[in-house]
């Protein structure tokens, strides 16, 4: 990675990271530093600036650390632009966030390889604590199509962050559905978040970071080659409660994508398809071996209903589901004057102060949240 960024003028905003973010960003460029060999370098040696000091012979005694390799972690501060790379991180206002950051997703840590650096365009929320991953077949049918563009708007109506690859076929029509929606969206590259690839979603990408959050764990501007996709794609299940497949062939890349979300305790889902379509060969592998069978977004909260009610990723002392961080003012305030017992929709008028009207459009919103439920005599109790 180091020797392939030519010199550039340093920018006025190169000295905005701090000196050990700095290292950071030069470890994660140097070529062959994966993230598992970042975390053995780490747990061996110290933090990135402990890895960068040392010498040649001391790097040398973490194991999968041969002498090439060495010589170019040595080397790094010398041979990587880290000021260019710091600098265009400005310019594309990515922020760069280490492994354990509070603002990264808390899910996103509990799996066994968690990315060491993660380059972030756009923005994480509590929210994105309850996220479902999209993904499928590039080469994708109209059926396809369509299933993942009602079944990512549906889910992203009800408060889910939509998690896919940004690539061509499925993983495009989930972005685009959950952004039609008003929901958010978390695309992960294999290709630096400068270089968006494919190209021809270039504009989806800046959809996705006004939506939600661009993210990579390679610089900003490396190339996707075929070795970094399968290595995103843990990333992608890893910041989800589970993966859903819609149209996948038996050597699809969403496979590994599944198997993933099972090494990690994700739930995996999948969407059938016409038996004789190539297409679904995968999903029906998936379905044989497990996976949950879905025909509609209700199938997906009650496979996740348990994972929800696990996270509760709020800042005040009132414990809430998590679909709760998606309702706005006058919706929260509606169901917490229910309370924990039945109420009916007179007395909620009375309580709330808002017109009849208001109040049952409102409950109407929080019921196919799955929030709360009708009761007899046009009562309403929390689920």
């Amino acid at each position: 990675m180091c020797t392939m960024v030519e010199s550039q003028p340093q920018s006025p905003s190169v000295g905005t990271l701090d000196a050990s973010t700095r290292d950071l960003v030069c470890l994660s460029m140097v070529n062959g530093v994966g993230p598992n060999l970042f975390r053995a370098l780490v747990e061996h040696l110290g933090g990135p600036t402990a890895v960068l000091d040392s010498p040649m012979s001391q790097l040398r005694h973490v194991p999968g650390v041969g002498p090439k390799l060495a010589e170019r972690i040595a080397a790094a501060r010398r041979e990587c632009n880290v000021d260019h790379e710091v600098a265009e991180c400005q310019r594309l206002q990515a922020r760069v966030l280490a492994a354990g950051s509070p603002e990264l997703p808390a899910q996103l840590g509990n799996i066994p390889d968690p990315p060491a650096v993660l380059y972030v365009r756009g923005r994480f929320e509590p929210r994105d604590a309850l996220a479902i991953a999209i993904v499928g077949s590039r080469h994708c049918t109209h059926y396809g199509l369509r299933q993942a563009d009602r079944l990512a708007g549906a889910l992203a109506r009800v408060g889910f962050t939509i998690v896919s690859g940004l690539a061509r076929g499925i993983d495009a029509a989930a972005h685009r559905a959950a952004i039609a929606a008003g929901g958010r969206t978390i695309a992960v590259l294999a290709s630096g978040v400068g270089n968006i690839y494919p190209p021809e979603h270039a504009e989806l990408a800046e959809q996705v970071i006004a939506a939600g959050a661009l993210v990579s764990e390679v610089p900003t501007h490396f190339e996707p080659i075929a070795g970094l996709f399968p290595q995103r794609n843990r990333i992608v299940s890893g910041l989800s409660l589970g993966v859903l497949v819609i149209e996948a062939a038996q050597r699809s890349g969403a496979l590994i994508t599944a198997r993933h979300a099972k090494e990690q305790n994700r739930e995996v889902l999948a969407v059938p398809g016409p038996i004789d379509s190539l297409a679904s060969r995968g999903c029906h592998a998936l379905l044989r071996d497990g996976a949950v069978l879905v025909e509609s977004a209700e199938d997906v909260l009650d496979a996740l209903g348990p994972l929800m009610n696990e996270i509760k990723p709020t800042t005040d002392t009132t414990v809430r589901h998590p679909l709760e961080l998606t309702l706005n003012e006058q919706e929260r305030a509606l169901l917490d004057a229910i309370g924990s017992e039945s109420v009916s929709a007179d007395e909620l008028v009375a309580r709330s102060s808002l017109p009849a009207p208001q109040v049952l459009s409102t409950l109407s919103v929080l019921e196919m949240r799955r929030l709360v439920r009708r009761m007899p005599g046009n009562a309403y109790a929390r689920r």
